[in-house]
């Protein structure tokens, strides 16, 4: 049996876990439905914004090591680890919709090898490698839960510089055989049962979540108390147990990992008969603060932003990706929006008309936002953001005012500028 690496779907956990396992010298193949993209693919042209990916896959690509195909069956045919990692989308409850995880098991499942190991690399719920291996119906290879904690923006850095790499697997065997696909990793590798390695990455995700919403709501009691948020929460991190990640108000947390999971999280717990009110709360307080950030836009402009021209710098829910899943930019302008604003909006990956907001306008240029603008929101954290030149927006605004909902910019030299400014928990 062959230990190639064959990964079913080429999404962003797909397509960056092949291309790190061609890396760290493993022979993969990357399998998809769709053609052109895996034509572009093949020809190293990468369909996402991620920093570092397209130089892997260059990587792999010349070196041989990587290669792309549309025939699943061939490139599972012959290999010892078959990674699946399709879409699993969410139901309006929370439920996850595992049809194309059922799809892939059945086509692939009469050309495993023996002894082949089957993945699930995304995000699955509890109880879905056991789902897979009755879908499957092979007794003779072996299903093992991988979960991914790949944040977007440092995808490939956390790759191949993990926190933990968790292994869930009934068979130690198995086990043992997916933890030598990661030797030389500097990380230690957790081997548990796949229902808790699932739930590992689900706890994880609404944890996290968590502290993001923990730190808008000081943010908030900051703006209550006259204190400044930044420097409360420096104090806290410092505190080990605590720590600085993730500690950074916002307008909100967004893309397509801490929604899903803890709405995901929060079903799961319904469907159990377990009443997970600290979840239920955190999603409420989340949704909140994008009502907080539209808010404070509507008080700097008198009360309402009907007829009003806003810009908006920033349209993907964090910077360094182009992902606008679930992003809170996107839910604070449809706020606005719906108020009865105009908004133009400028964002580095966002080239044309969204189609989630087609209203929107959007401009060449951060400065071009601004043209004729009432008040300027800064939602995503851009470093470019940091140096525009703010006499030129202040020239080409109708009113110098920003909501700095990131707390992106200096807000000494903003007022120096002669804007009004309003941050996250500062003044």
């Amino acid at each position: 049996m062959d230990n190639r690496v064959a990964v079913i779907g080429t999404g962003y956990v797909g397509l960056t876990t092949g291309a790190c396992f061609a890396h760290l010298g493993h022979e993969v193949i990357c399998a998809d439905i769709d053609a052109s993209k895996i034509e572009r693919l093949s020809r190293g042209e990468i369909p996402i914004h991620e920093p570092g990916l397209a130089e892997i896959v260059e990587e792999g690509l010349q070196a041989g090591r990587l290669s792309f195909t549309t025939d699943a069956v061939a490139a599972v045919s012959d290999a010892g680890f078959v990674y699946l990692c399709v879409p699993t989308p969410q139901g309006a409850d929370g439920s996850a919709d595992l049809t194309y995880l059922e799809a892939a098991a059945l086509q692939i499942a009469p050309h495993l090898q023996p002894e082949t190991i089957v993945v699930n690399k995304s995000t699955v719920p509890v109880g879905s490698a056991s789902f897979v291996e009755q879908v499957l119906g092979r007794s003779d290879v072996h299903v093992v839960s991988n979960p991914e904690f790949l944040r977007e923006g440092s995808a490939v850095h956390d790759f191949l510089n993990p926190d933990r790499v968790v292994i869930g697997s009934a068979d130690q065997g198995a086990a043992i055989r997916i933890a030598g696909l990661y030797l030389g990793l500097p990380a230690p590798l957790m081997v548990t049962d796949p229902a808790s390695a699932e739930t590992i990455k689900y706890a994880a995700n609404a944890f996290l979540a968590m502290k993001l919403s923990f730190v808008n709501a000081v943010a908030n009691l900051c703006e209550v108390l006259d204190a400044d948020v930044n420097d409360v929460v420096l104090g806290m991190g410092y505190d080990k147990r605590i720590g600085h990640d993730f500690l950074r108000p916002g307008p909100g947390w967004g893309g397509s990992c801490f929604p899903k999971d803890s709405r995901a999280l929060q079903y799961m717990a319904r469907e159990a008969g377990y009443d997970f009110t600290i979840l239920d709360t955190l999603l409420d307080s989340n949704d909140a603060q994008f009502d907080r950030v539209a808010a404070k836009v509507t008080r700097m402009v008198g009360g309402s932003v009907d007829g009003l021209r806003i810009a908006a710098w920033g349209l993907t829910f964090k910077a360094n990706t182009d992902d606008r899943r679930d992003s809170p930019a996107i839910e604070v302008l449809r706020r606005l929006s719906a108020a009865g604003a105009e908004i133009t909006a400028f964002d580095p990956t966002v080239t044309g008309p969204m189609a989630e907001m087609p209203e929107v306008a959007i401009a060449e240029d951060a400065c071009g936002a601004c043209e004729d603008a009432d008040v300027l929101v800064v939602l995503t954290e851009w470093d470019d953001f940091k140096w525009v030149d703010l006499e030129k927006v202040a020239a080409v605004m109708r009113h110098a005012r920003v909501v700095d909902a990131r707390n992106l910019l200096d807000r000494g030299q903003v007022r120096r500028r002669g804007f009004e400014y309003d941050g996250i928990g500062r003044h």
